[in-house]
């Protein structure tokens, strides 16, 4: 996607490293730095989206479901990038340890492997396993904001883009800084970051570093992250450039992780991607990404079963948005992808795909109503199908304050090198695997009665094609990957959003599923049963005297045929002013003390408190 972003209210040096976005009405577009990139509504700018929409539009003229989780200010609040996606509760993440060690994400009752995970707009979906998903290569510290879009999203993004995208999104920095924090806490936590940002005529750069670690909450828990990354934005005549180089090293006791077994992991990886702007309305795009993954079943004795995967994958990208004025944009692009494995357990193996798309955006500026309509053509190396991905959606604003939208599209995902070629003694997979597929429509509304309330509604339903889980017939038998049909989720998922003061906001989402399992025929499934059937989450939100914040978070959820469980965490960041550089911040996780599970068969931590202090020391 292009790279973008608004200059209103900036300084005349901030606006050197950016560009002027126009949307469809010809206003200036608040804060987006690119399509894909976008924060809260702040100081009285706009919060632009483009995720599941060919042209960067206000998030309140969306025709899509899309939510936006702002990371600054407050971010030494959140353990990891995680911790916001929980606000949306159609988001239920499957975490196995503390420290962001592994966790799967599903949306709207998906599997994990049905969401694609994006870094800037690149893929991120590990081809190995997609357990590895969200084993992100940059610090949460480079990070901007989180972007999510519910539904089918294969249009624009591709494989793997069958029940929602998520988009981690960096923006150049806006100031001379150097920001240094530590902090100590419970189980052995440790944790270390150190973020450099500089601001030039005609060049802007970040440097972020974190180092975090636990002696664990139980046996074989334990685990150590490292992650570093430097981004340059260069402007010149041809465009913006922007560069980004990324690298993470996590090891982990993985107790209980994939069955009964005392095991041990480790995975690294590094990122690298250019994006550069050929004039105003072209883009070429171009990432690497190389991940490794060393599994030991048994802790104490590799030598009993290890398991070494290095996969790699590259995509280039080239996209054009023309404005033919009134509202109208017209996006098109090519895309090339290919991945490769080398594993002592899957074997050597490499594919390509490639594909173009077409997307025309109808956003008439004296008109109530909005129209988007899209279509992907996508082809696959080794004898896989073509396959077209068609979007359509529409939007229209009964009243100033009442808003009516609806969708329908079809996302598809082909399977991992792990869905194919894995085995030992408790797992196999075929090779003869097809794609899965799903067809996703939805329809709701977005009302805004006043700059203090909004709620939003929407009922989905998506139905499977080729489903992919592990099965057996009783506890004796291996898991067998195997394609499944009769698969559909249905739902209802809501929002509110309540300004109970000035200094104070209250988010309310409830989300409930209901999943019709028609083809298991008596056998087990080790994945798709694992969904919550309800899940709510309420956050609380204050800023006292623009010096204290406060992060109250409680999340209810309830999985397929269990116990509902609450899970309540608070945190605190103290400001003292700009003539102050120290400030303290204080996590509480857990405070309910609950012991749940979010995958079968793994603990999570009980009751858990981290401190520190963030030193901000400001450069000219």
């Amino acid at each position: 996607m292009l790279l973008l972003a608004g200059i209103a209210g900036k300084s005349a040096k901030a606006q050197t490293n950016t560009l002027p976005l126009e949307l469809p009405d010809g206003k200036p577009g608040g804060n987006a730095r690119k399509p894909h990139a976008t924060q809260a509504n702040q100081g009285g700018q706009t919060t632009v989206v483009v995720l599941g929409s060919g042209s960067p539009i206000p998030l309140s003229e969306s025709a899509r479901v899309v939510e936006v989780e702002p990371l600054h200010p407050g971010q030494f609040m959140l353990a990891t990038p995680l911790d916001p996606l929980r606000n949306d509760a159609s988001i239920f993440l499957e975490q196995r340890g503390a420290g962001g060690a592994q966790t799967d994400l599903t949306l709207r009752g998906g599997s994990f492997e049905q969401t694609l995970v994006l870094l800037n707009g690149f893929r991120i979906n590990d081809s190995q396993t997609a357990h590895h998903n969200l084993d992100l290569p940059l610090p949460m510290e480079a990070m901007d904001s989180i972007q999510v879009l519910h539904g089918a999203g294969s249009t624009l993004h591709g494989v793997d883009a069958l029940s929602g995208v998520v988009d981690f999104l960096t923006a150049a920095p806006r100031s001379n800084s150097i920001e240094a924090s530590a902090g100590f806490g419970s189980f052995g936590e440790n944790e270390q970051s150190l973020m450099v940002e500089l601001l030039r005529q005609k060049w802007s750069s970040r440097i972020t570093g974190t180092h975090n670690l636990s002696t664990g909450f139980m046996y074989d828990r334990d685990y150590r992250n490292e992650t570093a990354s430097d981004e340059d934005w260069i402007e010149s005549r041809l465009g913006l450039t922007d560069i980004l180089l990324a690298g993470s090293d996590r090891s982990f006791g993985a107790n209980q992780f994939y069955g009964p077994y005392p095991s041990w992991e480790r995975t690294k990886g590094w990122f690298g991607s250019i994006r550069q702007e050929l004039g105003k309305r072209t883009e070429a795009d171009f990432g690497y990404r190389r991940h490794t993954d060393e599994f030991v079943l048994l802790r104490n004795d590799p030598a009993v079963y290890e398991n070494n995967h290095i996969d790699g994958s590259w995509q280039a990208s080239l996209h054009r948005a023309q404005n033919f004025g009134s509202g109208t944009v017209l996006l098109t692009g090519m895309e090339a992808d290919g991945d490769s494995i080398h594993s002592n357990n899957l074997g050597n193996h490499a594919r390509n795909r490639a594909a173009g798309y077409v997307d025309m955006d109808l956003n008439p500026v004296k008109h109530r109503w909005g129209l988007s309509a899209g279509a992907r053509e996508e082809g696959f190396s080794g004898g896989l199908q073509m396959v077209f991905a068609p979007n359509v959606a529409a939007s229209y604003r009964l009243t100033n304050t009442l808003k009516l939208r609806g969708s329908i599209g079809y996302g598809f995902r082909i399977p991992t090198y792990t869905d194919l070629y894995y085995s030992d003694p408790t797992t196999i997979g075929d090779p003869n695997l097809l794609p899965e597929s799903a067809w996703s429509s939805e329809a709701g509304f977005d009302w805004n009665p006043g700059s203090r309330f909004s709620f939003s509604a929407t009922g989905f339903d998506s139905q499977q094609h080729n489903t992919i889980d592990y099965v057996r017939v009783s506890a004796a038998d291996r898991w067998q990957a195997t394609n499944l049909n009769g698969f559909s989720f249905k739902g209802v998922e809501t929002s509110a959003t309540i300004e109970l003061t000035r200094t104070q906001e209250l988010q309310l989402d409830w989300t409930n599923l209901y999943g019709a399992q028609s083809a298991l025929h008596g056998l087990q499934s080790e994945y798709i049963f694992n969904y919550p059937v309800e899940n709510a989450h309420m956050l609380w939100t204050m800023n006292l005297r623009n010096r204290l914040r406060v992060r109250n978070s409680l999340q209810v959820a309830q999985r397929y045929q269990q116990t509902a469980y609450p899970v309540w965490d608070l945190a605190f960041e103290y400001d003292a002013g700009a003539r102050q550089r120290w400030r303290p911040y204080l996590r509480l996780a857990n405070l309910s003390n609950t012991g749940y599970q979010e995958i079968e068969g793994v603990a999570m931590p009980g009751r858990s408190i981290t401190g520190g202090v963030t030193y901000l020391l400001g450069l000219h």
